[in-house]
């Protein structure tokens, strides 16, 4: 914060609470020239005013809450750029860690605890290790395919997915416009335990150059979107999708295979399906190979840590084996 506007806070602040004790002075000061008690001479419907000041307890609340406040300032950052006797801090959490660096929080985290300053954060993240630790442990050291089956282990993977990947793939796990529908069986780098889990600790990145970065022409694209639409055996133009089978043999193929069923290894999608990450309309898949497409998913290992990542993985598996893991 600049000096400036850490000036201008500090001075409102002080300002609204030297007003708060002005007006409380004013208000208790009997100006009126009739005695505490007496009738103000004023009636309305046979109700008489009084010449009554605030309750005792009334001014004694409002003084204690101004206290509080001053106190409340001197010990917590609140004035400006001050930072208060206590030195502390709601969070450590630094712009590189907003932008995905977590080393730069953990060294934040180490330096607080060294000079001792009380980051209320780091409390309540140790707090919750010491609480919930032995018991991602122990989720731990059980095998994936027997953590499906334990319906305690899927009840808290199902909270921390809601916490943490619902922003993305919906709360109930069905995704949308370039997120992926976890519920079904399209998975574009596989859906085995063991891919999951290394899908979720990794990330992936997906990424289709516009035209695929291949020498074809835009008026090639519509043809080429009609080819990818008989794929799947949809009625379609035969003629027009012979020209654009053409065009995917200029190279599309090298990603998607030559019957273009996909390639996990590259995460490049089944086009024979009926699962589409971008929208499977001609018009979506002509601006899919127009624009080109590209995906994201962080890497959750140094967020969540591995014993976390185990219980999600076993989560998100069993969303699309309903019934079967029994």
């Amino acid at each position: 914060m600049s000096s400036f506007w850490s000036i201008w806070i500090t001075v409102l602040t002080l300002l609204v609470i030297i007003g708060c004790v002005f007006l409380l002075v004013v208000c208790n000061r009997n100006t009126t020239g009739v005695k505490e008690g007496d009738s103000m001479g004023h009636s309305f419907d046979g109700i008489e005013e009084l010449n009554n000041p605030l309750p005792k307890w009334w001014n004694y609340m409002f003084y204690v809450t101004i206290v509080f406040g001053i106190i409340y300032l001197i010990l917590y950052p609140g004035l400006g750029n001050y930072k208060g006797l206590l030195d502390w801090t709601s969070s450590n959490q630094s712009v590189g860690y907003q932008q995905g660096i977590k080393a730069d929080s953990k060294a934040a985290a180490e330096a607080a605890k060294a000079e001792g300053r009380w980051v209320q954060y780091d409390q309540e993240v140790n707090q919750a290790n010491d609480r919930f630790g032995p018991v991602f442990d122990a989720f731990a050291k059980k095998p994936l395919e027997e953590l499906v089956n334990d319906p305690e282990a899927l009840k808290v993977g199902g909270r921390l997915f809601l916490q943490n990947c619902a922003q993305c793939h919906g709360s109930d796990a069905r995704g949308g416009k370039g997120f992926p529908n976890l519920t079904d069986n399209a998975w574009l780098w596989g859906g085995q335990l063991a891919e999951i889990k290394t899908t979720i600790m990794n990330g992936r990145k997906g990424m289709m150059p516009p035209k695929g970065g291949l020498p074809i022409e835009d008026g090639e694209i519509n043809g080429l979107a009609e080819y990818i639409v008989s794929l799947s055996g949809r009625d379609h133009d035969a003629a027009l999708a012979a020209k654009g089978q053409a065009s995917f043999m200029k190279g599309c193929f090298a990603c998607h295979g030559m019957d273009a069923s996909g390639n996990k290894l590259l995460g490049a999608p089944n086009l024979k399906d009926a699962d589409w990450l971008y929208g499977g309309s001609r018009m979506a898949i002509a601006e899919s190979i127009q624009l080109g497409r590209s995906g994201v998913m962080p890497a959750w290992k140094d967020i969540l840590g591995e014993d976390k990542v185990h219980v999600i993985t076993a989560y998100v598996y069993s969303l699309s084996h309903q019934g079967e893991n029994k």
